[in-house]
């Protein structure tokens, strides 16, 4: 099959990210059987796995980006994408092709079969199909190393058919998915904590006493070893600002001088989380030196994260969707950048924490414009709108995306502060629109 056939293929599976519905499982069987069909493409190579709320692909690009200034080939699976699906699955940094791709899909039916004959009652997802397709593009390029991102939670999610991982990642863990992952924190991070395998190295990056509580049991359960960020490394930003932000950290291991080119207080903890998952795979023999960790930070590249746009006036894409994430925009804006206000332009999915985020923009927002994206799961500008002035601040409704965008920027002074902001789809429409990128509609 060509590419635009391949994607048809999948897109024709379940497709929560699209749907919005996800059906429970009890576990990941259907993928392993997938996997054993396919010549267990997953074994072979050391494995890092990061799961966590928020802060997870960014970690995953950080890690991938300081393994591959080791010399390694770095296989890295991310999701969503933001333009483009091939974006997933990058080796050493680039996407896969459209002919890998297709190639890769080319070889799912025959295993996909057998699954069925094997597993009647069984149903596996687009999402599966991709995890698999990661690894077989892996397996080709001979990589070193493989960086998995979690799509949803953890103990049920595909890159979890991996049973034997060297370094498990939990980044920030907060309230999201409730209906599928739980109402509270400890519960969430029992979900996630469903990746750590006996005998990994696990590094927990600075949560709630409540998540940090829940990942130590499951470590002692687990025979695995626990690397906590918070009790065992010092940090110090020691200026910041568009460019990015220059930190000093310690660990029980090496002192480093970083420049870190994206921004926040939260992408510091990342990247605290990542040098300690570096740093452990010592034990399998990666030793990165302090410039190497440095170079890989310098050069980290994860678009649609407090991404600048343009500078005059400043537009900023981000992907916050969850009032944990609303929280730390704000406070980057106002106490990293020195903004006092900014229009926010808003798109949301259906099923986010709409009000939550309301509250956290709220006492910046000096004008609101709601928007839509095109993703079949996105709110409609009118039911955003609503939803953003029931406290006082006006909310005009405008789609689609790029025309709230040039509506914002037309209203603004050259020293003003534009946000995109709600949803990582609204900043890939925005950075499409901006920077001149061909979007790939169908592939979400």
């Amino acid at each position: 099959m060509n590419y635009r056939r391949a994607l048809d293929y999948l897109l024709s599976f379940t497709d929560f990210e699209r749907s919005g519905g996800f059906t429970p499982r009890p576990d990941v069987a259907p993928v392993r059987a997938l996997l054993r069909h396919l010549d267990e493409p997953h074994r072979g190579r050391l494995t890092v796995h990061v799961a966590g709320s928020k802060g997870k692909g960014s970690t995953a690009a950080m890690i991938a980006s300081v393994l591959r200034e080791c010399g390694l080939t770095v296989g890295l699976y991310t999701s969503p994408h933001l333009h483009h699906i091939c974006e997933r699955i990058r080796i050493d940094g680039e996407p896969i092709s459209e002919e890998a791709f297709a190639r890769y899909a080319s070889a799912l039916p025959p295993a996909l079969d057998a699954v069925r004959r094997e597993l009647p009652d069984r149903k596996l997802v687009t999402f599966d199909l991709l995890t698999a397709m990661a690894f077989l593009a892996f397996r080709e390029a001979q990589a070193d190393i493989q960086v998995l991102e979690t799509g949803l939670g953890g103990r049920v999610d595909s890159t979890n058919a991996v049973e034997q991982k060297d370094v498990c990642v939990i980044t920030s863990v907060s309230l999201e998915h409730q209906a599928i992952l739980g109402d509270t924190l400890p519960q969430i991070a029992a979900e996630k904590a469903g990746i750590i395998a006996p005998g990994a190295t696990v590094v927990l990056a600075t949560q709630a006493e409540p998540v940090a509580e829940v990942i130590r049991r499951a470590c002692d359960e687990r025979g695995a070893d626990l690397v906590e960020a918070g009790r065992s490394c010092r940090f110090q930003r020691r200026c910041r600002g568009i460019d990015g932000q220059e930190v000093s950290l310690s660990t029980p291991q090496a002192e480093y001088n970083l420049w870190l080119p994206l921004l926040g207080l939260h992408q510091v903890e990342n990247a605290v989380a990542a040098v300690l998952a570096v740093e452990a795979l010592r034990k399998c023999g990666v030793a990165a030196s302090t410039e190497q960790v440095r170079h890989g930070l310098e050069k980290v590249q994860w678009p649609g994260r407090l991404e600048v746009l343009s500078r005059r006036p400043l537009l900023l894409a981000d992907g916050a969707h969850n009032a944990d994430s609303a929280r730390r925009l704000r406070e980057t804006l106002s106490g990293d950048l020195g903004f006092a206000k900014a229009t926010f332009v808003i798109g949301v999915s259906k099923d986010k924490d709409t009000s939550g985020m309301e509250r956290e923009l709220r006492p910046m927002a000096s004008r609101l414009i709601a928007t839509r994206s095109r993703h079949p799961r996105a709110l409609e500008a009118e039911r955003v709108a609503v939803a953003f002035s029931l406290n006082g601040v006006s909310a005009s409704p405008l789609a689609p995306v790029s025309k709230a965008v040039d509506a914002a920027l037309a209203a603004s002074a050259p020293d003003d502060l534009v946000c995109i902001v709600g949803s990582l789809f609204v900043a890939a429409e925005a950075r499409a629109h901006i920077l001149g990128i061909e979007h790939e509609v169908a592939g979400g």
